[in-house]
């Protein structure tokens, strides 16, 4: 188990900046996710910490020891790749040991590594199978057995789940998060699935365009996003916005215009909002309340219902884009129903022209 600092780093490729000036701690035994969507440099910034490709500035250090001039064997970490990269002629027993024979290590000791990481993963039965007799699934789990016989100080996973089916993909997300209870070692997991990221992480890092937009426990990004970017790809289905003014801002209420939709009254919630500004309003699927014609609430018509049993989502439109609700149980909405609905108190999200979270007024 170790500790790990990035402090400064930069990653180009010829002109094109990958990674620029990531700063992060990590503490020892933490799961952490980066997570972004495809091209904003977080499987490039797992493989500078792997050391599989050599940072342009900056440092990276595991317990507090710069390891960016160390060979990958040499850093004390372990990779499980999206592809499985198993040996299709050695049995399950073989690929788990084929890296420690490498290395020369005394047969008991890889008879035990072997054997312990066979049994914590529940593919004992398998040791003589070749990977073509296995599931995805078990496959999967013979690649993340590889890295534990390594007996690594940190943990890196690069979209282990992708090539699973959706359900195979629930299964293995739980199974990873046991692990990492069983070993407590430091572990991160790259991710464009960003419910992967809130389920599995005890920290998540959200990448944009090579930069670190926002690290923080996923409710905390969740409810506290830092800015519209973070606000619109964390949580799923993801935020609407309403681009509008603040027409009216009093001391405890404020009055919100949003395009084509007309005008509200909120609570100002301590808000720092100011008269005139243009702003971006963010609200969750789940915190669009229903209300009634009239009762200061917005129109919206439904173009689509999806019923899931449990839940209903009801897809409007409204004149700035379409609009998604999530209400609990089975709706009755139809395509075509003016359907009337407000924020739920509290739970709204307003951001400025410079897309950042318009926090409460400084004492």
């Amino acid at each position: 188990m170790a500790s790990l600092t990035i402090e400064g780093l930069a990653k180009t490729f010829g002109a094109v900046d990958v990674i620029r000036d990531a700063n992060l701690e990590i503490p020892d035994g933490e799961f952490v996710v980066f997570v972004g969507p495809s091209g904003c440099g977080k499987s490039t910034l797992l493989r500078c910490i792997a050391g599989l490709e050599e940072v342009t500035a900056g440092d990276i250090r595991i317990d507090g020891v710069s390891v960016v001039r160390k060979a990958a064997a040499d850093r004390g970490v372990a990779m499980v790749f999206q592809s499985y990269a198993l040996y299709p002629h050695m049995t399950v027993r073989e690929n788990l040991s084929f890296g420690l024979e490498n290395i020369r290590m005394k047969k008991d000791e890889i008879a035990r590594r072997v054997d312990h990481a066979a049994k914590l993963l529940r593919i004992d039965p398998y040791l003589e199978r070749k990977p073509r007799q296995l599931s995805g699934g078990q496959r999967q789990r013979v690649a993340i057995g590889r890295a534990i016989t390594r007996d690594p100080k940190i943990f890196l996973f690069d979209e282990p789940l992708s090539n699973l089916d959706a359900e195979l993909r629930v299964i293995m997300r739980l199974e990873i998060a046991k692990l990492h209870d069983r070993l407590g070692n430091t572990m991160i997991y790259v991710t464009h699935d960003q419910v992967e990221a809130m389920t599995m992480a005890d920290r998540i890092v959200v990448l944009r365009a090579g930069v670190i937009e926002q690290v923080g426990p996923p409710l905390e990004l969740y409810n506290r996003p830092r800015n519209k970017f973070v606000a619109g790809f964390i949580g799923s289905p993801r935020m609407n916005f309403f681009p509008g003014r603040i027409v009216r801002a009093g001391e405890s209420d404020f009055d919100l215009e949003c395009d084509g939709l007309g005008a509200i009254t909120l609570p100002r919630e301590g808000r720092a909002l100011l008269e005139g500004q243009f702003v971006s309003f963010g609200v969750r699927p789940e915190d669009l309340q229903l209300a009634s014609e009239g009762g200061n609430a917005w129109p919206l018509k439904v173009d689509v219902t999806e019923q899931h049993g449990s839940s209903t989502y009801v897809h409007c439109s409204a004149p700035s884009g379409p609009v998604l609700l999530h209400i609990p149980g089975q709706g009755s909405q139809k395509t075509g129903d003016i359907l009337h609905v407000r924020p739920a108190p509290g739970h709204w999200h307003v951001f400025g022209a410079d897309e950042l979270r318009i926090e409460e007024k400084r004492a």
